[in-house]
């Protein structure tokens, strides 16, 4: 799994995955993201924040899709058995 490349950008990498969370998680508009950096000292344009993801949005999500844990191959389905007028009824698969 390749590691996202930050080299070559004015910001550091925090920054960047900072304004990338803010507008993908709580769908923000890009002047949001803005406003929201300036209010913590860092001046950058809503263009940049649109360039950011666009161009690293699909990288993080691809890691985070190959970080997330597989399903085994083998399902395990629970049987019930509910009683109703003193019949036997079978839950799951037949």
């Amino acid at each position: 799994m390749n590691k996202v490349s930050y080299s070559g950008y004015r910001f550091p990498p925090e920054i960047i995955q900072q304004a990338i969370w803010l507008y993908l998680r709580f769908t923000l508009s890009l002047r949001d993201v803005e406003d929201l950096l300036a209010e913590r000292g860092v001046a950058v344009s809503c263009e940049t924040v649109r360039r950011w993801v666009n161009h690293f949005g699909l990288l993080i999500a691809a890691d985070l899709r190959n970080r997330r844990l597989k399903p085994h191959t083998t399902w395990h389905l629970d049987e019930g058995v509910p009683r109703t007028h003193q019949q036997q009824w079978r839950c799951g698969a037949a």
